[in-house]
């Protein structure tokens, strides 16, 4: 594992694969979180706008500063991306996400980013696979993550990536995951009467999670009558529902 629990990518056919799934334009301002050895920055200098490299590791920033000393279109920052903000720091509000970040950064950071107040438009990302498949729902049960990401855009596994594509080799495989159509319309449709509160809305879901076994009536404290008025059967569990039956049990309950 590297220092800063990277695990840097070292097949170029992959990575290639990657640029293409996040649609680069040539006026694309893009932000790479973890470029490590810049395996990714050098194809998206290539194809984008502007490139906005974010790297907290020092010795890896100043091998990309050397490596890529001649790009006109890349301004590499040294910092940790769960304190970085695009907008506070570079007054960005149009841009797309390409990392292949940490595996212990990836609940944080999906959280941090696609509810900020300046969301990506676009994200492609290098995650575990085990986790990529519980955001897309693989096994039909729903998990914290999944509706939080689902509530934002539309994720879909673009490739599973196995362990002997990186350096050092991780014990588990990774996947390329990639969420489109990023916005906040779940939360607010344009109606003033439909208007939800996006942190109680999380944490109405998080109540409904806290006791995974139990069903979900118990957790929230509701009545059979609300289930019902909501099409949720009575044994139900909170990882059976869907975001349609959380929105709601949101507005019957709060």
């Amino acid at each position: 594992m590297a220092k800063l629990g990277q695990n840097f990518l070292q097949n170029k056919k992959i990575a290639e694969e990657i640029i293409e799934a996040a649609e680069i334009k040539k006026d694309d301002i893009i932000l790479e979180v973890g470029p490590g050895k810049g395996i990714l920055t050098e194809k998206l200098l290539a194809k984008a706008g502007q490139v906005i490299a974010v790297e907290k590791d020092p010795s890896l920033v100043e091998f990309l500063k050397q490596k890529f000393s001649g790009a006109k279109n890349l301004e590499i920052i040294q910092d940790d991306i769960l304190r970085f903000n695009p907008f506070d720091k570079l007054r960005i509000k149009n841009f797309k996400i390409v990392a292949n970040i940490p595996y212990y950064i990836t609940s944080h950071f999906l959280r941090q980013f696609l509810g900020a107040e300046h969301q990506p438009s676009l994200m492609v990302l290098m995650i575990q696979k085990e986790v990529a498949e519980r955001i897309v729902m693989r096994d039909k049960k729903a998990s914290i993550l999944s509706l939080s990401v689902n509530a934002y855009g539309q994720p879909k596994i673009i490739k599973k990536v196995p362990a002997g594509n990186f350096s050092p080799t991780p014990k588990v495989d990774s996947a390329v995951i990639k969420i489109n159509n990023i916005s906040k319309n779940f939360f607010n449709d344009g109606s003033s009467t439909s208007i939800i509160d996006e942190q109680k809305f999380f944490n109405l879901i998080k109540k409904g999670f806290s006791q995974k076994r139990k069903m979900l009536k118990n957790n929230l404290n509701i009545s059979i009558e609300t289930l019902r008025e909501c099409g949720i059967p009575e044994k139900t569990r909170a990882e059976d529902l869907s975001l349609g039956n959380w929105k709601c049990l949101y507005f019957a309950v709060l």
